[in-house]
């Protein structure tokens, strides 16, 4: 009895699994039948080309070094264009005014000294030497001429004649340079010394005109509208000339960027096209127009392993501007390119 259970078991033990091979058999073939039906008819699935989003962004700068005493905004804040977003002060440019400004008035002052010529008391002491001049060419001419006449009836000798030709010459030209005088002090300065003293104005005017211009960088102004994106310094550190205070995002000004290799350039003319998807924004799907394609260079080239049958493939930057208005799309958010 043991023997016949025994043997019944067993048979039933080799139904059952006769039954799993079969059913293991059929399960396989149903596979192999739904992989190659998937591999007739169904599409080939799309290449990916995985980009992202971006906007300009601008440095704010100045050319005036000093200690930051306010920031008038915050990380975040939108700003229109003209909004004043910072104020610099700088002791030593306000020092450097005042000395420019100094230096204008001492060259003006000159300028204006030389403008009006001689003082008047001046020209008339010039004048009434020239006067004392010509009274003693007079009264030596007379003595001279009496001389003369003395001479040549033989009352006086020759010697006498000549000592007062000499004195009459020596009063003219005592009046001669004494007039040289008067026109002088009523001429006044040279024209070099005029020009001279009005090129010194005008450089005074420059070196304040140079302060001042610093001085304009002492409260600096958004460029345009946009958002703050990042502030470098904090209130009351000092910052140097030409170091960056912050940045600004120039959010009317959004493009996306994929690198693409030069095979997958068909679908992506200059000028076209093409229709992407922001994961960040629940998948949507906006039309971009491309406006920009450049190659990355030879550092981004890909180098074919096959002596044949592959060739080497560089990469192109393509930029395309959304043709709708984003305002959720922020810079950095990826965004997606579905090759057909």
């Amino acid at each position: 009895m043991s023997d016949k259970q025994n043997i019944s078991a067993a048979n039933a033990q080799r139904s059952e699994n006769r039954i799993l091979m079969t059913a293991l058999a059929v399960m396989v073939v149903i596979c192999i039948v739904l992989a190659i039906i998937g591999f007739c008819f169904l599409n080939k699935p799309s290449e990916i080309i995985e980009g992202q989003a971006d906007a300009s962004s601008i440095r704010i700068s100045g050319k005036l070094p000093g200690r930051v005493v306010r920031l008038y905004v915050h990380e975040g804040d939108i700003v229109h264009a003209g909004d004043t977003l910072v104020h610099i002060h700088s002791s030593l440019a306000d020092a450097k005014l005042m000395q420019a400004e100094g230096m204008e008035t001492v060259a003006r002052t000159q300028n204006q000294k030389v403008d009006a010529g001689t003082r008047k008391q001046i020209i008339q002491s010039a004048r009434d030497l020239a006067a004392q001049a010509e009274a003693a060419v007079t009264i030596t001419q007379k003595t001279y001429n009496r001389m003369e006449n003395l001479f040549r009836e033989g009352v006086v000798s020759e010697q006498k004649r000549d000592e007062a030709k000499a004195a009459y010459d020596a009063a003219v030209a005592a009046h001669r340079a004494a007039q040289s005088q008067v026109d002088l002090a009523v001429t006044g300065a040279q024209k070099e010394d005029k020009e001279s003293a009005a090129a010194m104005v005008n450089v005074a005017k420059g070196g304040v005109a140079e302060v001042e211009s610093l001085l304009e960088d002492q409260y600096l102004l958004a460029p345009c509208d946009g958002q703050i994106d990042q502030i470098y310094p904090a209130e009351s550190e000092l910052v140097s000339l030409g170091a960056p205070i912050m940045s600004l995002l120039k959010l009317s000004d959004k493009w996306v960027t994929f690198n693409v290799r030069e095979e997958l350039l068909n679908d992506m003319p200059l000028g076209g096209e093409i229709e992407v998807m922001i994961p960040a924004l629940d998948k949507k799907t906006v039309k971009a127009r491309i406006y920009y394609v450049r190659d990355l260079g030879s550092y981004a080239t890909w180098q074919a392993t096959k002596a044949t049958g592959q060739w080497d493939s560089k990469t192109f930057e393509v930029k395309a501007h959304p043709l709708d208005t984003i305002a959720q799309l922020r810079p950095g958010m990826s965004v997606v390119y579905f090759k057909k």
